[in-house]
């Protein structure tokens, strides 16, 4: 799946708010994990990962929140790719699964499966995304009902991974309840990429503008900058390099001016040039992706080809290899 600038969340840190052992006292297991969720900052997992085991501490270790916390503290290492401490910190919470509340296992088996995918066992993780799902719709779960579809949606075999995505976005539709139904952003913006893979542009550019406005109502901006980055990229390949050109620019002077450059925008610009013709425009841009992007762990694990594609156009060493959608 194209790689491009982690989705985000919530990045609220407790500051004022009540201590998490006050709300689980007065609320249900499913309320404490969306106050736990609100404390994820995706894109510095290891600080994420602190707050947690401050959390930790406030509960006896087979408590059902702590056992919550932990496969939190499991998926901070797996965004990591610590995998083998991910897998170490989810078999302590195995151990207190027997007569826990089903809740603790969708929670349990969302984050193995999670960590599986990301090492690159695909098909290790997709029957524990299948468990959760089935879980998760039982008890009326419904906010991670749709996380353990839209996994699916990721990690199951190619051909089905459009259909998972199309269950978990019409779960989402359905839902009342607002925190549910923030799963529409990232949704559209799965099935976009999806039929980006598979070539249909014109489709992929349909849900990256449906995803847009539900990333603003989300209050998101670094998701919104992502989503107009996708609608650029979809515009590129209908050919329409003009307005793909003209947001990515844009986005070049907003990223710069929040201190953050983005080599992804920068690999955008050299894919435009090189459309357009222009190889010594292709070159430099594709010369700023690359300083900013080589180090990136998933990329290197998982599209070396994409790296090597730029430190090629950047050299300008004859044709390059063609872009992966």
């Amino acid at each position: 799946m194209l790689t491009r600038a982690r989705h985000v969340f919530l990045a609220a840190i407790l500051g004022a708010h009540p201590t998490l052992a006050a709300v689980a006292a007065e609320s249900s297991l499913s309320q404490f994990s969306a106050t736990l969720d609100a404390q994820w900052n995706y894109a510095k997992p290891a600080e994420s990962e602190a707050r947690f085991r401050a959390q930790l501490a406030q509960w006896p270790p087979s408590d059902p929140q702590a056992l919550v916390v932990v496969t939190q503290i499991a998926r901070s290492q797996g965004l990591r790719r610590q995998f083998a401490a991910a897998h170490a910190t989810l078999d302590t919470a195995a151990a207190g699964l027997p007569g826990a509340p089903s809740h603790v296992r969708v929670r349990y088996l969302l984050e193995r499966g999670r960590v599986f995918n990301s090492a690159g066992s695909p098909e290790r993780a997709v029957p524990l995304f299948a468990e959760a799902l089935s879980l998760a719709e039982c008890n009326d779960d419904a906010f991670y009902a749709v996380d353990a579809a839209h996994m699916l949606g990721i990690a199951a075999p190619p051909g089905e991974r459009l259909d998972w995505n199309l269950k978990a976005l019409a779960m989402t539709e359905r839902a009342a309840d607002p925190r549910t139904r923030r799963w529409l952003g990232p949704l559209h913006n799965n099935i976009g990429q999806t039929y980006l893979e598979r070539g249909a542009y014109a489709q992929a550019l349909d849900h990256f503008r449906q995803a847009l406005p539900a990333y603003e109502l989300r209050g998101d901006p670094g998701s919104v900058r992502t989503a107009r980055w996708m609608i650029a990229r979809a515009q590129r390949s209908l050919g329409n390099l003009d307005d793909a050109e003209k947001t990515q620019r844009e986005l070049v002077a907003e990223y710069e001016r929040l201190g953050e450059p983005d080599g992804y925008v920068y690999e955008e610009l050299a894919e435009i040039a090189l459309a357009r013709g222009d190889a010594a425009g292709a070159k430099a841009w594709a010369a700023k992706a690359h300083a900013a992007l080589q180090d990136d762990p998933d990329l290197k694990a998982n599209e070396a080809a994409r790296l090597a594609r730029l430190a090629a156009i950047a050299a300008g060493a004859g044709p390059a290899p063609p872009a992966k959608p």
